[in-house]
């Protein structure tokens, strides 16, 4: 019988997870299909409830639902826990609803495959104090690089994601943008410089100095205002398409115990966007 996959979101229209998640399930021969679904906020219970009732095999979760989907779900995992997000929903065959978080360790490994044991020791600094900052500041943590400032243009919400979070501190914007000599890797996680977001930049990278590694988790555009002028400082830069991907593949691997290729899925998506894509 074929299976069926989704993503819940809204907005909905934009995501590249359907085109991604077929391609997989046909380079692997599994007979199944990945739809989106519009869900609105006063909806997301019933959503559940028809998703189960449908019969669909798992679901992927994109804002505004990742926290507001706890409660609807039988267990989460710990990181899920941690991170007070789910992006994963496992559907158990005893009927039973897990929910996980891809998205962290999609990031760490999206930057370990672009600059392997280039980040080691260095001190890092994550803009932003969303759910995209705490999952991938508890993955940076998890894997052993930091000590991580947060910076967040409100500084409470980063206040509250360092007191969580060992070895972390925070910064507001000012003090970062006249310290950004310090890091070794900045990672930009808001919604600033996406295509149909904010334009502009999170904070201005004026001192950001030659080699060191910028990654944005934006990857539509590929290129944001911010990563485009750490290009001219001679940054070395990193879009989230690679993030996007992994983040896709783990999920996939937990619904059907196969590891998708994720070389040929960045390069598709790459160049599906207007980019060229480098294998490092």
């Amino acid at each position: 019988m074929k299976k069926w996959y989704a993503v819940i979101g809204d907005p909905i229209g934009q995501s590249m997870s359907p085109a991604m998640h077929d391609s997989w399930f046909s380079e692997n021969g599994i007979d199944a299909s990945y739809v989106p679904i519009r869900v609105k906020e006063e909806e997301l219970g019933q959503a559940v409830e028809s998703l189960k009732r449908l019969g669909c095999s798992g679901w992927n979760v994109t804002v505004p639902h990742k926290s507001a989907i706890i409660p609807f779900l039988d267990r989460i995992d710990p990181y899920a826990e941690m991170m007070n997000a789910v992006n994963t929903v496992e559907v158990r065959p005893d009927g039973t609803l897990v929910g996980s978080n891809t998205d962290g360790e999609g990031f760490v490994r999206s930057l370990e495959e672009a600059y392997a044991n280039q980040v080691d020791n260095k001190k890092i600094v994550v803009i932003g104090a969303g759910g995209a900052a705490r999952g991938i500041g508890y993955a940076l943590h998890a894997a052993g690089y930091g000590p991580i400032v947060f910076t967040n243009r409100t500084l409470e919400k980063a206040q509250k994601l360092s007191d969580e979070l060992p070895n972390s501190s925070v910064r507001s914007i000012a003090e970062t943008e006249d310290s950004l000599a310090e890091f070794g890797l900045v990672v930009q996680t808001t919604s600033v410089g996406m295509s149909f977001a904010t334009e502009g930049m999170p904070l201005n990278p004026k001192n950001l100095v030659e080699g060191t590694i910028v990654a944005d988790i934006i990857y539509n555009p590929l290129e944001t205002e911010f990563l485009a002028e750490a290009r001219k400082r001679k940054g070395r830069i990193i879009n989230g398409t690679g993030m996007f991907v992994h983040q896709g593949a783990l999920a996939f691997q937990k619904w059907t115990s196969v590891r998708p290729n994720t070389e040929k899925m960045i390069e598709k998506i790459t160049v599906n966007l207007g980019g060229s894509y480098v294998n490092r």
